[in-house]
């Protein structure tokens, strides 16, 4: 008689929010999970309640915008403390009876592994897990990912889940199913080691419309307002010749042409990571097109590094200008650039023969203290420089530099629950919250662009991949 095979269903949750859109969004962490569990002989399933390809949704072309595109979404009540808010709150992702008979076609697992983003989208993970325990009401549920990271003691009590796991569970997860199931299969990676990682398990999706690519983890950086040095042990970088060939692999098997590269801190070390990474990608004459979601460090782009991004087939750079009081304010944020060295990065960018609409420069929008005339000078000295200036609205997050500056300054009680953490609804601008006063400020950038074309989504949604909560996608 053969020994029962232990099966782990893995499951990115719903997302309850003001906005959202899948800009190059994937659950990262979750996969690799799913990947390292499957290459150790576990059975696994994946449910996805964001999938945009859902068979009962109807035909969707899955490339809208280089992959991207909109979420299905439901008006459903806002959560109390934000019935204030005139805006429609939505769940998004399928339906709950799609995700219950997804759960009931699939063999009853004896582990149930669910993950978490946005902090302040704990209800939709509540909601999630609530779902999953009245199908499988004896199956252990639990939940790892940013949400339960940052707010561990929150999703303890709220989530519904029976064990909550902090940090990286991709360097615990052998250990967690010897506790739980009693032995422990020899291990085929190195925990400490991301080269020696199972690509994530992307072909578990229904479509892969692209593939996200982390290069490194974590940030040598401190920046007052993210949280990757929590969220990360060390900043350590893959070789790039392993890179290229993920990259590679999912092109050639899988027919992937966009990539977003997750890094906190791509450009670091350029010399011995980006450089030689960014050389083979051309030599190779890999016909792909990448994305930067996640913002680039100014002061490491020149000459070089611009031209070979261009060759490589990059087609969406994102800066971290953030703002541009550059003297007096921009220690208490980070010490990333100089006026000079960002209108500097933006000449070779545009120089190596990028378009003005490929760059964009994100600028963090409701930072306590700050004032509507403060952005309103920041897009406009975006906007002359000749690259688009990309809305980030803050998010006050628990274990940076400056949350308790933002519990402080905030109409909420921050600390009370995370949904008041929401960057739609600006919980630490100075002024009194107004949503004219952030459309004011986003046709100032519809309007200063040439074309007049309608802000890209990432500008004028919240709740998107480009937040500044570090790139522990789990």
């Amino acid at each position: 008689m053969n020994p029962h095979i232990p099966h782990i269903l893995f499951v990115n949750p719903w997302i309850h929010d003001f906005a959202a859109y899948d800009v190059w969004a994937k659950p990262y962490g979750l996969l690799s999970l799913a990947a390292i569990t499957r290459c150790h002989g576990y059975q696994v399933s994946y449910i996805d309640c964001l999938d945009r390809f859902h068979p009962r949704a109807g035909k969707t072309d899955p490339y809208i915008r280089n992959g991207r595109g909109p979420f299905r979404k439901k008006t459903i009540q806002k959560p109390g403390g934000l019935s204030d808010i005139n805006r429609t709150y939505s769940r998004y992702g399928i339906e709950p009876e799609w995700f219950r008979e997804d759960l009931s076609a699939i063999p009853k697992p004896d582990l149930i592994m669910v993950t978490s983003l946005m902090t302040y989208w704990a209800p939709g993970v509540r909601e999630t897990i609530s779902a999953i325990k009245k199908i499988f009401p004896t199956v252990p549920v639990f939940l790892g990912g940013i949400y339960a990271s940052l707010c561990y003691d929150h999703a303890c009590k709220h989530s519904g889940a029976d064990r909550v796991l902090s940090g990286s569970t991709e360097k615990t997860i052998l250990d967690i199913f010897e506790t739980y199931f009693g032995y422990r299969e020899l291990s085929l990676y190195n925990p400490d080691d991301p080269d020696t990682y199972p690509y994530p398990a992307f072909d578990l999706q229904r479509v892969i419309n692209y593939v996200p690519i982390l290069s490194s983890r974590g940030c040598p950086f401190s920046c007052a307002y993210c949280a990757s040095g929590y969220l990360n042990d060390a900043f350590t970088q893959r070789k790039p010749e392993f890179v290229v060939e993920e990259i590679k692999y999912f092109n050639t098997r899988h027919g992937v042409r966009d990539f977003a590269f997750y890094d906190d801190a791509l450009l670091v070390n350029a010399k011995s990571h980006a450089i030689p990474m960014l050389e083979q990608l051309v030599n190779d004459d890999v016909n792909v097109r990448f994305h930067l979601p996640n913002a680039l460090h100014i002061r490491e782009i020149n000459e070089e590094i611009a031209s070979l991004m261009y060759l490589a087939g990059f087609q969406t750079i994102r800066l971290g200008l953030e703002t541009v009081e550059f003297q007096e304010k921009r220690h208490q944020l980070d010490r990333k650039v100089s006026e000079k060295e960002f209108y500097d990065a933006v000449n070779v960018l545009l120089s190596a023969g990028f378009e003005k609409d490929q760059v964009g420069a994100y600028l963090l929008c409701g930072l306590p203290d700050q004032t509507t005339a403060s952005v309103e000078s920041s897009i406009r000295t975006v906007l002359k420089s000749g690259i688009t200036p990309v809305l980030s609205h803050y998010t006050p997050i628990p274990h940076t530099a400056l949350w308790p500056k933002a519990v402080l300054s905030s109409r909420y009680d921050l600390e009370a629950d995370p949904i008041y953490t929401n960057n739609a609804i600006l919980p630490c601008q100075k002024e009194p919250f107004s949503w004219e006063k952030v459309l004011y400020l986003k046709n100032i950038i519809k309007e200063g662009s040439d074309n007049n074309k309608p802000a890209i989504p990432e500008m004028v949604e919240a709740g998107c991949a480009s937040e500044k909560l570090g790139s522990t996608h789990n």
